[in-house]
Order: structure tokens, then C-alpha cells, then sequence
């Protein structure tokens, strides 16, 4: 008999979205070198595996897959935000109650985080990813974005599909 749950199960990738605290900031393509620098020490000390991230100017989008018996993805993101803002100037938030010695202002405290469940809901989010710099504006087709894994998966033969549909990635969604 044919299990009815299967398709709820996660399949060890998440789907993670981070901000930083102002919106309108350009801060993560500004500092792009200083964002891949503190990756690659948190991968360094915590391994983990990107399968596709864009990094947009004021938020970050990205699959991760984390080793297997190692869950600690709050870990992680806490020593890539905290790396990442070394160095940088404290950024004015809110009132006295909003100050915490180890929140310089810059991120938003949490991130949104998603397990996903099959092929299908991860072949979803790739597309999210790839087409976020073309939903935000920022260019008119995914490959002209250079802070984003769609040139990996070009290279791969996962994308874009914009050959399906259009310049619409919502389209992605309902097709098929």
C-alpha cells in the first residue's frame, strides 16, 4: 500500500530567508566579499552543504543541506550574521530596550526557515531563488543577477526556465 505521508516528509534540505534589519539597505551586495568571507569560515567550522542561495541587497535566500545527526542551523546562522558584522558600525534600532551588546542592528533577530519536503517542493523553491533579483526589480532576467547560484545550475543544465515560463516565476509554481 502506497504511504499517503510520504510526501510530507522532509528530505534533509531547508530553505532559509534572511534580512537584514533596514529593508532598503544594499549592504549585502556592497559588502559581498565580506559576506562570502564569513561563509566560508562558518562552513569551515560547521559544515554544511549551499545548493542555491541569492543573495539580494538586503536579504539572503538559500537551500542548505546540513550533515547527517547535525541539525544546528540556528548555530550557524548566528556565526555567518555574527562574522559578517564585525567590523562593520553599529546600525541606530529602535529604543535602549531594542540594545543588546551582540545585535549591532544589522540583521533581523530571526530568519525564516523551511524543511522541504520532496523533489517538487525543492525544484519550487530553485525557482523562487533563481527568479527573486527579477521579482525585486533588479534585473529583467535571473542570469543577469551575479550574486546567484543560477550560474552554477546553468552550468549544470537545472535552469532557467524561463524557455516554460516567460519571465513570470510564479508560472513555475502552477506548471507542470
Amino acid at each position: 500500500m502506497l504511504d499517503q505521508t510520504q510526501h510530507l516528509r522532509p528530505i534533509g534540505k531547508l530553505f532559509f530567508t534572511v534580512r537584514l534589519q533596514d529593508r532598503h539597505s544594499n549592504l549585502l551586495v556592497q559588502e559581498i566579499e565580506r559576506l562570502r568571507h564569513a561563509t566560508r569560515k562558518t562552513l569551515n567550522a560547521m559544515p554544511f552543504e549551499i545548493d542555491e542561495i541569492v543573495v539580494l541587497p538586503a536579504a539572503i535566500h538559500t537551500i542548505w543541506t546540513l550533515p547527517e545527526g547535525d541539525a544546528d542551523f540556528s548555530k550557524r546562522w548566528r556565526m555567518l550574521k555574527s562574522q559578517f558584522s564585525r567590523g562593520l558600525p553599529a546600525v541606530e534600532v529602535g529604543g535602549p530596550s531594542d540594545f543588546k551588546p551582540y545585535n549591532k542592528g544589522i540583521w533581523q533577530r530571526r530568519f525564516w526557515e523551511y524543511h522541504l519536503r520532496d523533489d517538487e517542493d525543492l525544484e519550487a523553491h530553485r525557482q523562487m531563488i533563481h527568479f527573486a533579483p527579477v521579482q525585486a526589480g533588479l534585473v529583467k532576467r535571473p542570469e543577469d543577477w551575479p550574486h546567484s547560484s543560477i550560474h552554477r545550475a546553468v552550468r549544470l543544465g537545472r535552469g532557467p526556465f524561463v524557455s516554460r515560463v516567460g519571465e513570470n516565476p510564479r508560472a513555475f509554481l502552477r506548471a507542470g
